[in-house]
């Protein structure tokens, strides 16, 4: 390494040739190269500070283990243990300036953590940047390990750091639903199936089934998150282990364990866990299922506030922004809105996902970075996704009471309630009479003498149109005289 004084930059030299890097940065030729063989995404990988975290405690946890093993000396394995416990801390994030997106399998996202971890670590001894033969990135930062052992388990780890604010603003969100379950608990209101009415509800039970399908999600992630526990730390190249000590494996393991708090497991088969990628593919599908039902219930509130005049008018969505340029006083269901496009691209993400994993050949899946990209940035969109429901639209929804009571009062779907007492064919003659006249339902029922006033009221209480009370044993039961 030569420094140049006029233009304060060091020189660095890889397989290929010699590349001046700017004196003050510290990453190394390995990240120059892929800056300039890989302007793609326009997104380096510090985007995602879980997965740059990842890539220190892999680094730091495999300095504890080529310590412990012998395989490096215990200076430079401390220095190394300080450098990227400072990575870990936050710090140095802004180095890792690879993009997302790159070729190579994550050869390039590997080296640039190398690199950066060693030239922090040869600040902290107090030696130059760029100063490999004292603290080399490959010999010593990369020592007992390979691109194709450090990449998938740094994802794998880096997706479960980040996995657990998503879960937690699942939790806080389907809380808001459950809060406004609670809220509606007895207003009645219109069901529909197909987009036609059906019979009575409370909101209260439609928002408490929005919570519902939320929890079962939130069971579902954390399920699928044990996907991820299996790494192959000490599988090196292609998963026969070469340049490892025979003790590697299970040091790094332990100690990846103590580090990141994860329940890690190195793989049975080294080979296989090297070369395939199937459980990223498993965990997005369950990253998908959560994102539809998620705009699921989006869709639900958009035609559930439609209107205000004109639509459904059940509920109203709190007002964030005005809705258009030409329409004076519009205001549009936007939260819901970019809920939905957040599902999409999440879908589109699955996809991606999906043939990376299909594409790849023999001993490795060069296609990891992709991969890497598109579930980390599902599970950061639908985080800040689920962020903005909540706060900005779930907890200030407001039930529209006068105008739920006059479409129940003026819907025939209540009739269902008294078909147990005056018979399905009556009951279906009324109802067309109803539609026809626009008569209310219950007042026909006692016009006809079918039944009394006291007992439509009756069964035709909120408690009993949603289910909330038990009717069953209210139910008279009729005997024919042939069968006494």
């Amino acid at each position: 390494m030569a420094l140049d004084a006029t233009t304060r930059t060091r020189i660095e030299t890889d397989s290929l040739g010699s590349m001046e890097i700017p004196a003050d940065v510290y990453w190394g030729i390995h990240t120059a190269r892929a800056e300039a063989n890989f302007p793609i995404s326009k997104r380096p990988i510090s985007v995602y500070p879980d997965l740059v975290v990842a890539l220190a405690m892999v680094k730091q946890a495999s300095a504890r283990a080529n310590r412990d093993i012998g395989a490096l000396n215990p200076v430079k394995a401390d220095l190394i243990d300080r450098a990227s416990q400072r990575v870990i801390d936050g710090e140095f994030h802004d180095q890792f300036v690879v993009g997302v997106i790159q070729g190579g399998a994550g050869t390039s996202t590997n080296m640039n953590a190398n690199e950066v971890i060693t030239n922090i670590a040869l600040e902290i001894a107090g030696r130059q940047k760029g100063d490999y033969d004292y603290l080399s990135p490959i010999d010593h930062t990369n020592r007992s390990q390979s691109t194709n052992d450090v990449y998938p388990t740094a994802i794998k780890v880096g997706l479960s750091l980040t996995l657990r604010s998503l879960l937690d603003e699942l939790a806080l969100l389907r809380q808001s639903f459950l809060a406004k379950a609670v809220e509606f608990h007895d207003v009645l209101k219109v069901g529909r199936t197909q987009l036609q009415d059906a019979v009575p509800m409370t909101l209260g039970q439609e928002f408490n089934g929005f919570a519902t399908t939320l929890r079962q999600d939130h069971n579902r992630l954390t399920e699928n998150a044990a996907l991820l526990f299996e790494i192959n730390m000490g599988a090196t190249a292609i998963g026969t282990g070469i340049t490892t000590h025979p003790e590697y494996a299970a040091s790094v393991l332990h100690h990846l364990r103590d580090i990141s708090g994860l329940d890690l497991a190195t793989a049975t088969d080294l080979v296989e866990s090297t070369s395939d990628t199937g459980a990223f593919m498993s965990f997005s599908s369950s990253l998908k299922r959560n994102a539809i039902k998620l705009s699921k219930i989006c869709n639900d509130l958009r035609l559930l506030s439609s209107g205000p005049q004109a639509g459904l008018g059940e509920i109203n969505l709190p007002a964030q922004q005005a809705g258009s340029s030409i329409m004076p006083g519009k205001v549009n269901p936007v939260i819901p809105e970019v809920v939905n496009q957040v599902a999409f691209s999440v879908v589109g993400a699955d996809m991606t996902v999906t043939m990376a994993v299909e594409a790849g050949q023999l001993q490795l899946n060069a296609f990891e970075p992709v991969i890497a990209h598109s579930i980390f940035q599902s599970i950061t969109w639908m985080r800040q996704a689920m962020w903005t429901l909540r706060v900005n639209c779930v907890d200030g929804i407001t039930a529209n009471r006068e105008r739920l009571g006059a479409m129940v009062g003026a819907s025939v779907g209540v009739i269902t309630a008294l078909t147990p007492f005056i018979g399905y064919a009556a009951a279906a003659a009324l109802a067309k009479t109803a539609l026809l006249t626009g008569h209310n339902v219950a007042e026909l029922v006692v016009e006809a003498g079918l039944m009394s006033r006291e007992d439509v009221m009756k069964q035709l209480s909120p408690a009993r149109l949603s289910g909330l009370e038990a009717i069953t044993a209210a139910i008279p039961i009729i005997i024919a005289p042939e069968d006494l």
